[in-house]
């Protein structure tokens, strides 16, 4: 079963007498072990994308299902559940907790999801850090990590509920090319070692050799 499958998706918004169009009959399918990296310039519909898969938003016309989930006809509460479950963020501005350690914004995840008792969750957080490079990090606050560390945090988060689909927006935009490449490599190793589906907005393409495919989407439109 494909991680993700898109039919015929539209999202539009109203615009006066007339509508503006972020993303137009949109038809994708990525396989529960691929990796797909998104590529298009400012404004083509690539965060749209992104926040439809992930039921952040919702489709204006078509269907989405995700992991065999159709989420187009969910509800606002089912949605939730559905995001917190299935499917892992990691956002351009990384959105880690400031006041809570690198460990504890790993454990939110399953927190969320109200799934493995504490004792539990602090293991699997554990493995993720040392998985990540990150073990002796645990107990450090956002503000006391770097960049390239506190990217990885949220690497470990969105991976905390083995979910069906990662979705990662534009990892490298706040990063040298060194330490640009160093998160690829970790997002893809650790999507791979768990034969996850992942789907990488980006606009370098100095990392889509990362990725199995790449995708264009120019003004909402994706390439053939």
């Amino acid at each position: 079963m494909p991680a993700l499958v898109l039919q015929n998706v539209r999202k539009t918004y109203p615009s006066g007498d007339s509508e503006i169009v972020a993303l137009d009959r949109a038809n994708l399918e990525v396989p529960d072990d691929q990796i797909l990296a998104l590529v298009g310039p400012s404004g083509s519909g690539k965060t749209t994308l992104l926040s439809i898969a992930g039921g952040l938003l919702s489709a204006t016309e078509g269907h989405v299902v995700v992991g065999g989930h159709h989420i187009t006809e969910y509800s606002a509460k089912q949605l939730t559940a559905f995001r917190r479950a299935e499917v892992g963020f990691v956002f351009q501005t990384v959105n880690l907790v400031p006041f809570l350690t690198a460990r504890e914004n790993v454990m939110v995840a399953a927190e969320l999801a109200g799934g493995a008792p504490e004792k539990a969750a602090r293991a699997r957080a554990d493995q993720l850090l040392e998985e990540l490079g990150l073990a002796h990090r645990a107990e450090n606050l956002p503000a006391q990590l770097s960049g390239g560390e506190r990217q990885r945090v949220a690497i470990g988060r969105a991976l905390m509920n083995e979910p069906k689909l990662i979705l990662v927006d534009e990892p490298t935009s706040a990063l040298d090319t060194t330490l640009g490449n160093q998160v690829m490599a970790l997002i893809v190793g650790e999507v791979k070692a768990r034969r996850t589906a992942a789907i990488i907005v980006t606009h370098d393409t100095r990392m889509t050799h990362y990725a199995d495919r790449t995708v264009e989407i120019t003004d909402g439109i994706l390439a053939a």
